[in-house]
């Protein structure tokens, strides 16, 4: 508790002005535009590693993130990064994300890494698989070590998948359901960077399904997420 306390009523981060210089450069970048087709359109898709799934008192340990350009991977366009921890991880939780006590020791200095992450994203749209975790960690993070209210548009593909197959929303929940519908293996599982490629290769098919459907951009992306999310109208 004292931890969490310290967490929510910390004085607001103070850059150093070469971090300011290159957090103002990114503030500063034209939006994306929602209403690019397809075609010409670069979404970024991203998966976190956390030290739990408490969205209040657990923290961000890495992210990992590829591009999908037009709707093909681009491997040279691609993230990973392991945020430096004040202290480790559980054993437990090392043991699901694979990141050593060592690695999360000898990780970036928080407010670089995700000075890099803001780089590499520039204002492209995010995509991610139950983004509500990869979100909540990455705004947080980004309030704690930025000063940023970090207020970007998402796309959850556990939602806008059973919107564009409706016919198999009831047997395909998690992840590793709709990958192994179609054909998508994961060698590496809960390790961020293999996730979010996984992830990326999920959202290559759902471009192609949304343009079979006559779904022309990510604004109507998200309007079709949106019927299929709870709290919104079918």
């Amino acid at each position: 508790m004292k931890r969490l306390l310290k967490r929510w009523f910390a004085t607001p981060a103070r850059l150093p002005p070469a971090q300011a210089a290159r957090l103002a450069a990114w503030q500063d970048a034209a939006p994306a535009v929602l209403s690019t087709p397809f075609a010409q359109a670069r979404y970024v898709v991203v998966d976190v590693e956390t030290t739990g799934l408490n969205l209040l008192t657990d923290t961000l340990i890495s992210i990992g993130a590829v591009a999908v350009v037009g709707g093909r991977i681009s491997l040279a366009d691609s993230f990973s990064v392991v945020l430096q921890q004040d202290r480790v991880s559980r054993r437990e939780n090392i043991l699901i994300h694979g990141i050593s006590g060592t690695v999360q020791r000898e990780g970036a200095p928080p407010a670089d890494a995700l000075l890099d992450f803001l780089a590499y994203l520039g204002k492209s749209p995010l995509v991610a698989f139950h983004a509500a975790l990869d979100e909540a960690m990455i705004r947080r993070a980004m309030r704690q070590y930025l000063n940023l209210s970090f207020k970007h548009p998402w796309l959850d593909l556990a939602y806008l998948m059973p919107a564009l197959y409706p016919a198999l929303a009831r047997n395909h929940r998690v992840l590793d359901d709709w990958t192994g519908r179609f054909g998508i293996h994961n060698a590496a599982r809960h390790d961020a960077l293999a996730d979010a490629m996984v992830t990326a290769q999920l959202l290559q098919v759902a471009l192609v399904q949304a343009r079979l459907k006559h779904v022309p951009d990510f604004s109507a992306l998200r309007d079709l997420e949106k019927s299929a999310a709870p709290g919104f109208p079918a």
